[in-house]
């Protein structure tokens, strides 16, 4: 836990929503943070510019993506908004943006929302839980892509049920005649990214999840021919390259849009460093871990719960979603009841939640470098003694 700085008296088996920040990434935000309040201005106008470009440069690099067509922004919710609203004078009646039934709430509302203003249609993919294969998720979406479909939205990892979709293939068959933005929010530290590679109109991503940075920093990533229009969800002083001074009109929209702490995406550098220092085979190991340690953890609770697996090991990175027993619960709320029973009974931070069609409770574990087995082993005790 030296390198944490988590509840030791808890088990946190809840990386996937929010992260957690190694002590040394925290440590250099920290100096930042001081130097900032020093002089803020000089930080201001002489650091932030070459700090914001030496971070997007690492990043890049981690991504696999042209730095041409990456900025910053706090998080991947902010980058999906960026999208809409810059394609939101392309829409005409009768277009559609299309989703999936697997999507986060807070994207889709915002797909809807754009979808609306334009008196456009929001379609949504039903994809089964459980999933047989890659084919069934592919073969679902491609057969609801229509003519009048403008834009999919697509998680490369789905945040409720954490299954891994497969991305590269759907955008290789639909590009560039249907535009994709990748919701990649899961993706980058958890699997091997490689956006130029990939191809997608766009893809948005968070670097505080399972790249472990600062909470505040997240990205988006633009192909180069779909760069022209997209501009910040905030219009700022980049608008009219009023102020920073960024290499290009696109980095300029985003660069500043209004004071903020910049702390977490300079540090970014950092957490991928620190990361890298967890296993011997630096991020190739820390991705390959994760994944076993998933894998044994998901095989803990398939046996104390009596189930089969709902999706192949194939389509998990370092989460795993499985349905509970007793899905008659209410579902007014976004977290189920056993949720708070494990924390205050047990001192598990793990997700409880409704699945929709068909009805179920599920589960969500993540893995994590601070976690081990014995941590599952003790949610499966605690299932069992709570469920009966």
């Amino acid at each position: 836990m030296a390198f944490w700085n988590l509840d030791p008296g808890v088990e946190h088996l809840n990386h996937g929503s929010f992260g957690a920040t190694p002590i040394p990434v925290l440590e250099a935000q920290q100096r930042l943070r001081d130097e900032m309040e020093w002089n803020p201005v000089r930080f201001m106008l002489e650091t932030y510019q070459p700090a914001l470009e030496r971070a997007r440069a690492r990043l890049a690099d981690f991504l696999g993506a042209d730095r041409a067509g990456l900025v910053f922004l706090n998080n991947a919710t902010e980058g999906v908004n960026a999208v809409l609203r810059s394609l939101e004078e392309r829409l005409e009646p009768g277009d559609e943006i299309l989703i999936t039934n697997h999507g986060y709430n807070a994207c889709a509302n915002a797909a809807r929302v754009s979808a609306a203003r334009r008196g456009a249609s929001l379609g949504v993919v039903k994809i089964p839980l459980p999933i047989e294969s890659p084919d069934q998720v592919f073969d679902a979406i491609t057969a609801r892509v229509s003519e009048q479909t403008r834009l999919l939205i697509v998680d490369h990892i789905a945040s409720p049920t954490a299954v891994v979709f497969p991305v590269e293939r759907l955008v290789r068959h639909l590009e560039p005649e249907v535009r994709i933005l990748i919701d990649g929010a899961h993706a980058p530290g958890m699997v091997d990214v490689d956006l130029d590679r990939l191809g997608a109109s766009y893809a948005v991503g968070n670097c505080h999840k399972w790249m472990c940075a600062a909470k505040g920093a997240g990205y988006l990533y633009a192909r180069e021919d779909t760069r022209d229009g997209l501009t910040s969800a905030i219009v700022g002083h980049g608008y009219n390259d009023g102020w920073p001074g960024s290499g290009s009109h696109f980095h300029a929209q985003f660069d500043w849009v209004g004071t903020d702490d910049p702390t977490a995406w300079f540090t970014v550098p950092d957490a991928i460093d620190a990361m890298a220092t967890t296993d011997s085979e630096g991020w190739p190991g820390v991705r390959r871990a994760n994944h076993e340690l998933m894998l044994g953890a998901r095989d803990i609770l398939l046996e104390a719960l009596d189930m089969e697996a709902p999706v192949a090991p194939s389509m998990i990175g370092s989460m795993a979603t499985l349905p509970l027993p007793d899905p008659d619960v209410p579902a007014d709320n976004i977290f189920d009841p056993l949720m708070a029973e494990l924390r205050e009974r047990w001192s598990i931070e793990v997700p409880v939640f409704s699945w929709p069609e068909p009805s179920h409770r599920m589960i969500r574990i993540s893995a994590q470098r601070y976690n081990t087995l014995d941590q599952y082993e003790r949610l499966a005790q605690a299932l069992m003694t709570e469920l009966g």
